[in-house]
Formats: C-alpha cells, structure tokens, sequence
C-alpha cells in the first residue's frame, strides 16, 4: 500500500498545508481518497502537484462531519464522476465548534446530500463498501478519550450538548497479510478505536494512519501530558506503527515519540508512505 497525505497541518513536501486532513491510498486494486481536507481548491491543488489523479479514484469516504475534513468533499464529487463517498449517516446533522471568536458551525452544508444524493452513502454501525474494507462507528469504550473534546457540540432540538462524535467512523482495509487502520480525528479515543478495529479484525492493524486529537486547535491548548502519556503506553502495548499528525499537535507528538520511537512518524502534507 501507498498512502500519500494530501492535505495536512505541516508541509513536509512541496504541497500547501492547512488544517485538515486528507489521504490517498492505493492498494493492489483500488484507489481510495480517506477525507477531504479543509478546502476543495487545497485539495485539487495539492493532489496535481504531488501526481494523485482524484479522477480515479475508486471510492472515497469522509471520517465524521466537521469542515477540515470535509471542506473539499463537493470539489472532488465535480472532479470524479463516479466513485461512492461513504459517511455516516449523521454527518450533516448540525455541529459546533467553541472558538476564541465564540461559536461555529463546522458540519458539511446539508444541500450537498440533495446535490449528489445518489454518490453519497450513508453508513451506521459496521459496514463493508468492498472486499476487504470495513467502517465501523461506536467503538464503545470511553477510556483516555481528549478532553479536548469539551469544547465541541452536536444539536439536539433547540440545545446545543457536548457532541457525542456518533457520526464518527473509522477504516480497516485488508491487502494480502496486512491490515491497516485510517482514522480522522479519533475524537472517541485512539485506544479505543484500536481495541474495536482489533476485535473487528482478529488481530492488532499493521499500520494505523490518524490523527490523535490531543490538542484542541481552536483554543491552542495541548491536553495535560499525564493522559498523553497514558496514550502512548497503551499504544505501545499493540505491535502497530503509527502515523499521526493533524489534531494530535506538536507538544504531544513529541512524547508520544519518546514512547514508541521509530514506530511513530509524523503524517505531514506532502509525504509518501509504502508499506
């Protein structure tokens, strides 16, 4: 497997960064596009300077309904005329983020669903688009999830509660022997979503691609380096490499490299992996 990250925080390559999130992944088969980035012009942009024809892919799929992962989903559905996007079914529902400026919405604009009804397809629990590939939402457990989840929310009625991230789902893709993982935020927890693609799968993934969510980038705060490291003495506790960057911030990126040493690489705009 291939995976080239199109749109990331930090430029490591000759592609622009912004924050978001959007990876490339070509196995022996197919060509998967995991997330948009925060920006359709971005994500067209970076993918012809860094040779990725979003033409064709095969099938593509959003991780949850915020914008820097989504911002770019309507520049690729008009640049490839064919391939599903899969994402939950309550990724359009309203979504908020608190900011220094105050509140914002930051979920996909609901038309889209009218716009390109019949390419978007809507996902709940366990779900398999393909051979090979399996989403899955819920991990269950709530053990070493961010606090800085605190200042994100979901509607329900006329209220606004702290979001519940329902509308989350995370990727494993079987290739051959190997299994890898993709993730967006991981805003349920890392560990969590590992443990569940493990049970899912029979065995710990290969190689997990994801962002961590250990820094909350609107308020610019990294969550207490007690639960960072917890993190990562779980994480070492699984024989997977991992690749992160994104929402996992820098401070935090670097005890968790402390950790798990050369099995942790940061996951920067530009890069390109094979495994």
């Amino acid at each position: 497997m291939t995976v080239t990250v199109l749109t990331e925080n930090r430029a490591c390559g000759p592609a622009d960064c912004a924050h978001g999130l959007s990876l490339h992944a070509v196995t022996g088969s197919r060509n998967i596009l995991f997330d948009f980035g925060p920006d359709g012009d971005l994500l067209l942009r970076n993918a012809r300077t860094l040779g990725i024809d979003l033409a064709r892919v095969d099938l593509a799929i959003l991780s949850h309904g915020h914008d820097d992962h989504s911002g770019g989903l309507e520049a690729f559905l008009q640049n490839n005329d064919h391939a599903p996007v899969y994402l939950h079914r309550l990724a359009f529902e309203p979504h908020f983020s608190q900011r220094q400026e105050g509140l914002k919405r930051i979920s996909p604009d609901p038309e889209l669903l009218e716009r390109y009804g019949t390419r978007l397809h809507l996902t709940d629990g366990v779900f398999s688009p393909d051979e090979g590939l399996t989403l899955f939402s819920d991990p269950g457990d709530s053990d070493l999830s961010p606090g800085s989840n605190g200042t994100l929310y979901e509607q329900a009625g006329d209220s606004l509660i702290p979001d519940r991230f329902l509308h989350e789902q995370d990727l494993l893709i079987r290739e051959g022997e190997k299994l890898f993982l993709f993730g967006g935020c991981a805003h349920r927890g890392i560990v969590n979503i590992l443990r569940r693609g493990e049970a899912l799968a029979g065995r710990a993934p290969d190689a997990v691609f994801s962002g961590f969510h250990l820094t909350n980038p609107g308020l610019k705060r990294d969550e207490p380096e007690d639960l960072v490291r917890r993190v990562g003495e779980a994480l070492e506790g699984f024989p997977s490499r991992y690749f992160t960057g994104h929402c996992t911030g820098e401070g935090p990126y670097r005890i968790l490299k402390e950790i798990l040493g050369g099995r942790l690489e940061y996951l920067g705009c530009g890069l390109r992996f094979t495994l």
